[in-house]
């Protein structure tokens, strides 16, 4: 007798489930067969992001569309088949290995777990060259120092906006003054338009920060998008730049920023890596509609 196929999966799905393999992020979070990092080939530079951690956060319009009514939260939020009791955050650092520098982009929440994805990706803490940081939030700025205070990429040159630096010199910000302030000898302090090294540019992205930096790759013809968190959720963010988010501190210029880099992105067709987009962080963006994008994850573009 035939069985239909409705019938054998019903069938299977009366099996037991097999235990999915449970994976510590470097943490020390918990989550299911995750890897902590994943390369890219742009032209001549490899580029690695770094899973440095990821945690689930309760009542995500609490942070994101914070102007939008619930039940516009919650449509948005069901036709893209999203839960709106939580949201998953990721942080995600950035190699980027020219050939001749390994540069890497922001330090994670603390130095064990950026250091302990870095050995997973073929890197030591000593192999890093530069040390970039978009922004002066406590979660790119964690992994600096260890937590005796020693200095985690003592061989390294370290590079950031003087907008940013200089306006939380100010703040009087006790992460800021403990794990930046001591490296501002060894800093070299840019503006937008300024290249990092070579084929490595700093784009202007305030309003997430004062002084909040994105960074242009281009290499082989190619170009790639770091946008740090000029977007903090490929929805709730990307896909609708109005929406307020409750850790961009002017929340006007973030929404505008948002508008002017994913028409960048979605005009001249480059991918993008986002600080929290979920990992490997890399994607596309597209418009969709009046004033909105969609993000579209890579798949194999740059393997």
């Amino acid at each position: 007798m035939d069985i239909s196929r409705r019938q054998a999966l019903l069938a299977g799905a009366a099996l037991p489930l097999a235990a999915a393999p449970t994976f510590t992020l470097a943490d020390g979070h918990s989550a299911t067969s995750m890897p902590t990092h994943r390369d890219f080939s742009l032209g001549d530079f490899k580029v690695t992001t770094l899973l440095v951690g990821s945690r689930s956060v309760e009542n995500p319009q609490n942070i994101f569309g914070m102007n939008v009514d619930a039940d516009t939260f919650n449509e948005v939020s069901a036709a893209n088949f999203l839960g709106t009791d939580a949201a998953q955050f990721f942080f995600t650092p950035t190699v980027v290995n020219t050939g001749s520098e390994v540069i890497l982009f922001d330090t994670g929440l603390n130095a064990a777990g950026t250091t302990k994805a870095l050995n997973a990706a073929g890197y030591d803490a000593s192999d890093i060259s530069h040390v970039v940081l978009t922004h002066m939030h406590g979660d790119h700025i964690g992994g600096l120092t260890d937590a005796d205070g020693g200095e985690t990429f003592a061989g390294a040159a370290y590079v950031t906006g003087q907008v940013e630096y200089d306006a939380w010199a100010k703040a009087e910000n006790e992460g800021f003054d403990a794990k930046v302030k001591p490296l501002a000898e060894k800093m070299s302090f840019i503006k937008g338009g300024d290249a990092v090294r070579s084929g490595i540019t700093a784009v202007e992205a305030f309003g997430h920060t004062p002084g909040h930096m994105t960074y242009m790759l281009e290499s082989g013809g190619k170009q790639l998008l770091l946008m740090a968190d000029a977007a903090n959720h490929y929805v709730w963010s990307l896909a609708y730049p109005d929406w307020e988010v409750k850790f961009d501190m002017d929340k006007a210029a973030a929404a505008q920023t948002r508008k002017t880099l994913m028409d960048m992105a979605s005009a001249d067709r480059f991918p993008l890596i986002g600080y929290h987009m979920p990992f490997p962080g890399l994607g596309y963006v597209e418009t969709r509609g009046e004033g909105g994008y969609r993000y579209v994850p890579h798949s194999y573009q740059l393997i």
